[in-house]
């Protein structure tokens, strides 16, 4: 049974669910005994003050849910595995000490920014430079010095069965929507070495996407919610991947050894599920940026192991969004106040699920209609495996 990736997926995810919903109580009691409160700053928002003091670090018990399905199922020696336990632990880490210095410092402003990005680019190198160089990284492609010259009629009608395929060392990505839906990094700057371009775009998509989960998480289970979605997805995306007939009849790349991120892909999805379970409106717990830098990091890996980060906008549009109100709110308010003397705005507030909490909509609502709009994006991401 343990041979098989449908049943230790289907195991991870009973496991970190399980693990989310048994110990998230005893989590939650731990923090409140220690005070480890959430300090709310006053915006101004309906029911906002309400929530002082509720548990914040919470993203523990996501990373224990995540981690412990994994050794316990996945092929720990799979390089993609091993990519995905680095990334929890070390944005888990920097997230840790976020919260750490906010609530037992005293220091609202937390982690310096400038340590953050360090601590993101260094993941990023880290991810792109094996990524590139490991010789486990591969693509099974057509080896074309072994297709023949004679072509009878005969040689015709047999020439897919003796096609031969080898793994081979590629830079290639999907690009959504095109007939030939492949784009190597190679051709994009060929005066620049491709390991120079592949890590600059690794650390652009790390650093982005979990700073875009540490905005998106303001709501009660906005950011638990819109991840488990977005790790549904690429479960998905990973299994037809790594699979050889699917790929073959989808006409996608092959990806070999990558079916196994499946594993770690269900536990995600389990951890970010059964962490709903106490985060949803009324938040019991929130997650800290031990769990919001986490989830935005993981996802970010997942995408660029599955050759999918062309997609991330689509893919994860709730926390592109999210990232280009706060940047659009900023830079407009500060243009207009050198130009007029006085900062005006785009949104009544930023990021943009404050907006609509200034017009009064109900948190709940907003959150259920976000989750909505993540479900379509991750329909339409599927869409692309057909739709070229």
């Amino acid at each position: 049974m343990f041979q098989y990736i449908s049943f230790r997926a289907g195991m991870a995810a009973f496991f970190s669910l399980l693990i989310t919903i048994t110990y998230g109580k005893t989590l939650i009691n731990f923090l409140r005994k220690k005070q480890v409160g959430e300090d709310i700053r006053d915006l101004g928002l309906e029911g906002q003050m309400s929530k002082k003091g509720t548990p914040t670090m919470g993203g523990l018990i996501i990373i224990a849910a995540i981690l412990v399905p994994t050794l316990l199922f996945a092929k720990i020696d799979n390089i993609y595995i091993v990519l995905l336990i680095t990334t929890t632990v070390w944005l888990g880490l920097i997230g840790f000490l976020d919260d750490y210095i906010k609530v037992f410092k005293k220091d609202k402003k937390g982690l310096a920014g400038k340590f953050k990005i360090v601590g993101q680019v260094g993941l990023g190198l880290i991810v792109g430079l094996t990524l590139y160089f490991s010789n486990e990284v591969v693509v099974r492609e057509v080896d074309t010095t072994e297709i023949g010259v004679v072509r009878s009629n005969e040689d015709q009608q047999n020439e897919e069965a003796n096609v031969k395929y080898k793994d081979m060392k590629s830079t290639k990505t999907t690009v959504p929507f095109f007939k030939n839906n492949e784009l190597d990094y190679k051709e994009i700057f060929p005066f620049i070495p491709t390991w120079i371009i592949y890590t600059v775009v690794v650390i652009f998509v790390v650093t982005t996407i979990s700073n875009g989960a540490n905005i998106t998480d303001g709501i009660d289970g906005l950011a638990a919610g819109t991840s488990g979605i977005i790790g549904i997805t690429i479960a998905i995306l990973a299994y037809l991947s790594g699979r050889i007939d699917f790929s073959n009849y989808l006409n996608i790349m092959y990806i070999p050894n990558l079916a196994e991120l499946v594993i770690f892909c269900t536990a995600f999805v389990g951890a970010c599920l059964g962490f709903l379970w106490y985060n949803a409106y009324p938040a019991q717990v929130f997650m800290g940026d031990t769990g919001s830098l986490t989830l935005g990091g993981i996802i970010a890996v997942l995408a660029l192991a599955v050759r999918k980060e062309i997609l991330i906008p689509l893919l994860c549009g709730i926390f592109i969004v999210e990232n280009a109100s706060v940047v659009m709110q900023v830079g407009y308010f500060k243009y207009t106040k050198k130009k007029y003397g006085e900062g005006r705005r785009i949104f009544l507030m930023s990021p943009l699920h404050h907006h609509y909490q200034k017009m009064n909509i109900p948190e709940a609502k907003i959150v259920t209609r976000f989750w909505i709009i993540g479900i379509l994006l991750a329909i339409l991401t599927l869409a692309t495996l057909k739709l070229r």
